[in-house]
């Protein structure tokens, strides 16, 4: 009854199978729907959801991001909704993209995707400024939004290796994986996670979604309705994703802290 906002950020980037993926993505989604249905009168939802969801039929994940979002969609529900569509998300403690960078700073480039592939990118700390944002806004936002750097058409991987180049002050060499070799590590993920039931991230429908060339967006329409802006350039972020420790935070999340009315 004290709830003016919340923020759902839950969900899962490693599967092997169309249900594991949706199991979170989608049924946590719905899941939190149907509890808001029951209140007289639901707080307003922010829902994160990813750019992958642009294009659904790429991977498992895209799909079940895709389908959370047409949960919001598909009813009339007494619920004021928004969604952040996010590209690739980097920072201290990243699972994903920092073990590439990680790498780079050694002096070695596994570039796994596309090579000319541009893709567009967004410091983790200008993200929870603009949900924070969000939160105090107080208004009506119904719709899908991107949300970026402000990079105009984003980047390629050219650009992210010199950028971590002039940082470490070393050469960065490029390390070329033929494609046969990632499709064969992605198929073995794929069988042994059915075998032994883990969650894996390199899978045939991962590598599908990194070899897709066109991950750009903008954050034009979002700016128009919401008082934010990314304020951290590609060299800050990686400077700080890299070269500062992670620090965990104890206290209260953006969810309890900033959603919640204090009276």
């Amino acid at each position: 009854a004290d709830t003016d906002a919340i923020v759902h950020c839950a969900g899962s980037v490693r599967g092997a199978t169309q249900v594991q993926f949706d199991s979170v993505n989608v049924d946590g989604l719905r899941n939190l729907i149907n509890e808001l249905k029951t209140t007289s009168s639901p707080p307003r939802l922010l829902s994160l959801s990813s750019l992958a969801a642009q294009e659904p039929r790429l991977s498992f994940y895209a799909s079940s991001k895709f389908r959370a979002e047409y949960l919001l969609k598909e009813q009339d529900l007494p619920i004021r909704w928004t969604v952040f569509r996010p590209p690739v998300v980097y920072g201290p403690g990243d699972r994903e993209l920092l073990p590439l960078l990680k790498l780079m700073v050694s002096g070695f480039a596994l570039i796994p995707g596309a090579p000319q592939a541009r893709f567009s990118m967004i410091y983790i700390d200008d993200l929870v400024n603009a949900m924070s944002a969000w939160v105090n806004s107080q208004q009506t936002m119904a719709g899908v939004y991107t949300l970026e750097d402000g990079t105009q058409n984003g980047y390629d991987w050219r650009t992210i290796i010199n950028a971590v180049s002039t940082l470490s002050g070393r050469r960065v060499r490029r390390l070329p994986v033929p494609a046969g070799v990632l499709d064969s590590i992605a198929w073995i993920n794929r069988t042994a996670a059915r075998i032994f039931g883990y969650a894996p991230m390199l899978t045939p429908e991962k590598l599908r979604e990194l070899r897709h060339e066109n991950w750009v967006c903008d954050s034009d329409a979002l700016r128009q309705v919401l008082d934010w802006r990314a304020l951290t350039s590609l060299p800050e972020g990686l400077q700080k994703t890299l070269f500062q420790p992670c620090v965990v935070a104890t206290g209260p999340s953006l969810t309890t802290a900033q959603a919640r009315r204090i009276k």
